[in-house]
């Protein structure tokens, strides 16, 4: 893949990899297997399906609910992958004679790209992997190993004039086919964003509290996807359209036990319940205005805030003016304080 490395830098040039730092800091890993580990010859590119059991777009009709991504309503896939990658990697090394290294979408490794070279698909105008036989709702691995291998033919773009998934992102994170700006992407802000997420994007937002799907939903290769294998992938029922009054009500203990072992525990309470009270700004239903008063004392600031943003959403000048005097006088924090500012500001709430 020689013009990975100037792709890659580029795209970081714009600094559409937002809070992502760990995109620049290993970039030459990144863009050059060989200097990640020097005795790689072949990369062997994996992939599992997930397809949702149902059309994701209609956990984004229940306001109330909230919309959690597919691969997160299901086991953490790391640890899935990674076990079933190292019994193939040892069974590779034990006939090469020569040693491996498998990764899961946690060291500097570009799955996507490694993907399309090795045949298994192209990256689409949404810049995911899709795959002629399995559609788009794909889970990568790769193993790297010392042996060398007769390669297979690279993935051939079959996008055509299509842009259903351009069209369908809700904050236009897509500047263009096969582009992505991070820092717009909904994926982004809910999951790898560590501070407030700029008033531009809540609305957008929706009832959307880990990941989006959209852009992923809509491509028309998922007709010929098949239902996933790997049963301990199955998704839990209780993730698919949670309470946000129940989520709301989580504190960190609660938030660990109910995310232990799933892709979400991994951002933590805090940004979780950050993403869950702009939901409830969302919803349009005074009964989880409550739920949001109720986070204006929380610990975090990150908290607090949204809690101030959401609560606004549904309360008129007079209350929002007397929860200030209680809540908000004495807040120290500057993220918090603006919220509240802005909250004393705006239009009344309808």
């Amino acid at each position: 893949m020689p013009l990975l490395p100037g792709r890659l830098r580029a795209w970081l040039e714009t600094g559409a990899q937002g809070d992502m730092a760990w995109m620049a800091e290993r970039a030459d890993q990144r863009g050059s297997p060989p200097v990640l580990w020097p005795e790689v010859r072949s990369i062997l590119v994996l992939a599992m399906s997930y397809r949702p059991e149902t059309d994701p777009l209609t956990l984004l009709e229940a306001r109330d609910r909230g919309a959690i991504a597919a691969y997160a309503q299901r086991r953490d896939y790391h640890d899935v992958l990674k076990g079933k990658l190292k019994e193939l990697g040892g069974y590779v090394s034990a006939k090469a004679g020569r040693p491996v290294k498998v990764f899961v979408d946690t060291a500097p490794v570009m799955e996507k790209p490694l993907a399309e070279a090795a045949g298994l698909g192209w990256q689409g105008k949404h810049t995911v992997l899709i795959s002629r036989q399995h559609g788009n709702w794909l889970l990568l691995g790769a193993i790297y190993t010392a042996a060398a291998f007769e390669p297979d033919a690279p993935g051939r773009d079959h996008c055509g004039t299509c842009r259903a998934c351009l069209d369908a992102c809700p904050t236009d994170a897509f500047p263009g086919p096969y582009q992505l700006d991070a820092r717009r992407c909904i994926s982004y802000l809910t999951i790898e964003h560590a501070g407030p997420i700029a008033p531009e994007f809540r609305a957008a937002m929706g009832n959307r509290i880990f990941g989006c799907d959209d852009c992923l939903a809509v491509c028309p290769w998922n007709k010929f996807a098949r239902d996933g294998a790997e049963a301990r992938l199955a998704a839990q029922d209780d993730l698919a359209s949670p309470p946000l009054a129940d989520l709301a009500a989580l504190d960190d203990s609660g938030f660990r036990a109910r995310f232990a072992g799933t892709p979400i525990k991994r951002t933590g309470r805090d940004r979780f319940l950050r993403n869950v009270l702009i939901a409830i700004g969302n919803a349009g239903d005074p009964a989880l205005c409550a739920a949001a008063l109720a986070r204006l004392d929380d610990p975090s600031p990150l908290v607090r805030g949204m809690a101030v943003w959401a609560a606004s959403r549904y309360l008129d000048a007079d209350a929002l003016t007397a929860l200030h005097a209680r809540h908000g006088a004495t807040e120290a924090d500057p993220h918090v304080r603006a919220e509240w500012d802005a909250a004393l500001s705006a239009e009344p709430a309808a």
